[in-house]
């Protein structure tokens, strides 16, 4: 698969009220924790990111239950792609399971030695899960 050069993929922890970015690097090995913001202003924030880093992919978590069934917030994300492919026809888009990903980012949060007031920032934790769905991706595709 070619990749183009320059463009960079980011990644999304989709939420009701807030939402996780992250953004890779140009080689799109690297994924980067970039930013969380509400979700309410998501469509203005991607637009200046989308235009302004060169963003080819955007990689969105998958919100599957345990028993694989699709969590109730998947009805939101889908209308929230519907938008994002009609401002962005030109953008791939590509779902990945987010299962763990709130998890694992607070046991990251937790080994980072950031102190007790800041890892109750549930922002924190939106950028780090959108950073480790776009991290999954990445490690998928350059097998």
């Amino acid at each position: 698969m070619l990749k183009k050069k320059h463009t960079k993929y980011i990644g999304i922890d989709y939420g009701k009220k807030r939402t996780g970015i992250s953004i890779s690097d140009h080689n799109k090995v690297i994924s980067f924790p970039l930013d969380t913001i509400e979700t309410k202003s998501l469509m203005f924030y991607l637009k200046d990111l989308i235009e302004n880093e060169k963003i080819e992919k955007v990689v969105i978590g998958k919100p599957l239950k345990l028993n694989n069934k699709l969590h109730e917030l998947e009805i939101d994300i889908i209308q929230f792609i519907k938008s994002l492919k009609s401002i962005f026809p030109q953008i791939i888009i590509e779902r990945i399971d987010e299962r763990y990903t709130s998890k694992i980012s607070s046991l990251i949060i937790r080994q980072s030695g950031i102190n007790q007031k800041s890892r109750m920032n549930k922002s924190i934790i939106d950028k780090i899960s959108a950073s480790l769905i776009l991290e999954s991706y990445l490690i998928k595709i350059n097998k």
